[in-house]
């Protein structure tokens, strides 16, 4: 585990204020980290409305086809989640470990084993010893509290420097309502459904088919745009839970996700999505930059966003990048070799405001120096106008560096 903080972490974290009818615990259980907390329990004393996205890895982790068994039920009484090992590719012993935990939460929160959502994060192949969790489990549940969000981040914590807290507020029938949400990813992020680990509870009473198609739908343009390696998690897990603790204020209950009343809602929703999947590219392993890539003219919206991803995944790009090296061709490279509809004298590349290539070759007003410049800031833009059509879709990466490779050489030690 990387010991300096990522450059881009946040200077501050937000004040998280407690979620009406969720409480948390963690515990050091010793899973593979020395003398730190690795696992978190949520409870929801009363039953929650639950929503969730998965991976869409075809070698998915255990407590993956755990929690979408369970997700048709609807409702959440406790969430488990550790970290230091994934319990993916783990077979019959993965299964009989999710089986284990869900069993000792459901004893020590009261509640049905259907009721349980468990998230595994860390090595994979390695069988997870459930038996660690049974111990603590217990003693968790009387001990939580509901005013412990940035414990629970870290808690949750692999190759992460930071812990990824981020909270909203919102309003529905001109009832306050609070969103508070935490994540975890540094490396093997490159969502498809979800981000690797991400938990999200609000007090708002929205039933859990409305709360489902919202978070579906919210995910498109935050964690399903956002990359650091282009490696796609087994393990891929986001929670969205409703305590309808805002009933008692005169909130009714939201049964659609197209009901008017949630205007205010999904905004602060897709808000706080899109804070938690930038601050995990902004933890990507060894990162020193962040970019963003833009793709405009494209045949279509989806049709951009491939092109943007083949920019923001390319390791030539992002080593580019890394050495603050305005190298737009690996740009053309990028878009020419996405698959998607491209015309070559037709391509403008910009990196911040300037303009490097137009029509098909570099701009006549490219300045290297003014280039350089751009390269040489934390945030970087990129654009690229492809000029046959409306699609336009934004992504977010970060460089790729030296660090990058001795984390993952030796993960496993």
């Amino acid at each position: 585990m990387s010991s300096a903080v990522s450059p881009l972490a946040p200077k501050t974290y937000p004040e998280m204020p407690t979620v009406r009818g969720v409480r948390m615990a963690t515990a050091a259980a010793g899973i593979k980290y020395k003398n730190r907390t690795d696992v978190l329990l949520m409870v929801f004393d009363e039953p929650a409305s639950v929503a969730g996205v998965f991976t869409r890895s075809k070698c998915p982790s255990a407590p993956v086809d755990f929690c979408r068994a369970n997700l048709p039920h609807g409702v959440a009484r406790a969430v488990v989640v550790n970290s230091g090992n994934a319990n993916a590719f783990t077979g019959v012993k993965g299964k009989a470990a999710t089986e284990l935990t869900a069993d000792s939460a459901s004893k020590a929160v009261g509640c049905q084993t259907n009721e349980v959502y468990l998230a595994s994060t860390g090595v994979i192949g390695e069988p997870l010893d459930a038996t660690k969790f049974a111990g603590v489990l217990g003693d968790m549940h009387g001990s939580a509290v509901g005013d412990f969000w940035l414990e629970a981040a870290k808690a949750i914590m692999t190759t992460d420097t930071y812990p990824k807290v981020a909270t909203r507020t919102a309003e529905i029938d001109g009832v306050p309502v609070v969103i508070n949400g935490i994540a975890k990813g540094a490396g093997m992020i490159a969502p498809d459904m979800a981000t690797m680990l991400s938990f999200v509870v609000t007090d708002a009473d929205i039933a859990p088919a409305a709360l489902q198609a919202l978070l579906s739908k919210g995910v498109g343009p935050t964690f399903n745009s956002v990359t650091v390696d282009s490696d796609t998690s087994t393990s891929d897990t986001l929670l969205l839970f409703a305590t309808g603790k805002a009933g008692e204020d005169g909130q009714k209950r939201v049964e659609k996700a197209d009901d008017p009343r949630l205007v205010s809602f999904r905004h602060a929703l897709n808000d706080l999505l899109k804070d938690l999947a930038l601050q995990v590219v902004r933890d990507g392993e060894g990162a020193r930059k962040m970019v963003a890539v833009t793709v405009t003219g494209a045949e279509s919206d989806s049709a951009a966003k491939r092109i943007a991803l083949s920019i923001a995944n390319s390791p030539l790009v992002k080593t580019a990048v890394a050495g603050e090296d305005a190298n737009w061709g690996r740009v053309v490279m990028a878009v020419g070799k996405s698959g998607e509809m491209a015309d070559r004298d037709r391509l403008a590349i910009w990196f911040g405001d300037i303009r490097v290539a137009v029509n098909g070759e570099r701009d006549p007003d490219y300045s290297e120096a003014a280039t350089t410049a751009v390269m040489q800031q934390e945030d970087i833009s990129i654009r690229a106008d492809i000029g046959l059509g409306n699609g336009t879709a934004t992504v977010w990466t970060c460089d790729l560096t030296k660090e990058y490779v001795a984390i993952n050489g030796d993960y496993r030690s």
